[in-house]
């Protein structure tokens, strides 16, 4: 799962995105509207928590251009009715009022990452494996298959290219946030454990210079 925090307040935000961090997810942040519509030009996002009075663009403006691509969650102080009516008429999919429980805003990032997974991502089989990412399972030939959060995810995006070459950019840029330690060293780890718990025959391919691909 990866998430945007988007927060003008910097220590609020790299608060919220250590938080999310300690909760398995990936999580960019971007500290003006501007700034969040960038980064969301070049990286899917599940959830997009939104702060609304955002300087440079406007959270408004910035929920009306990511509703169709992102769930996303409007995290402000502006708690009265017509400010929830109008957050989520706007596009939303919910509002959550400063100051707020941590541990409700991981809830409902969670929920809304849910729905994400079963309305966009559904069970793919292909070679034997099956990945279902609402209930983050793998089988291959109908035994489990054992993955760790990254191995998962690196699996799962190839599956969705369906034999399209991937880069070794592409592979860090959506399974690793910005802030961690994806380089090559570490994807190649990660498809080295992930080969070795597939098991024979290999399905990952590496081409070399270019990249990987089931």
């Amino acid at each position: 799962m990866r998430v945007l925090v988007v927060e003008d307040e910097e220590q609020m935000a790299d608060a919220i995105a250590r938080g999310l961090r300690l909760n398995a997810m990936a999580v960019d942040v971007a500290y003006d509207g501007q700034e969040a519509l960038e980064l969301a030009s070049y990286v899917d996002y599940s959830v997009v928590v939104l702060d609304r009075d955002l300087p440079a663009v406007h959270g408004d403006d910035v929920c009306r251009e990511l509703m169709s691509r992102s769930r996303i969650i409007m995290l402000t102080a502006a708690g009265q009715l017509h400010d929830r009516v109008d957050g989520l008429t706007l596009g939303a999919d919910d509002y959550l009022v400063k100051p707020f429980a941590f541990a409700e805003l991981v809830a409902r990032v969670r929920t809304l990452a849910r729905r994400t997974d079963r309305g966009e991502m559904p069970v793919i089989e292909r070679a034997g494996i099956r990945l279902d990412p609402a209930r983050r399972t793998v089988t291959r030939d109908g035994v489990d298959v054992g993955l760790n959060r990254k191995e998962f995810d690196v699996l799962h995006e190839l599956l969705r290219a369906g034999g399209k070459l991937l880069t070794s950019i592409e592979l860090r840029r959506k399974v690793w946030d910005e802030y961690a330690d994806g380089g090559t060293g570490v994807l190649r780890v990660t498809l080295t454990s992930l080969r070795k718990k597939l098991g024979a025959p290999a399905v990952i391919e590496n081409v070399p210079g270019r990249g990987y691909r089931l």
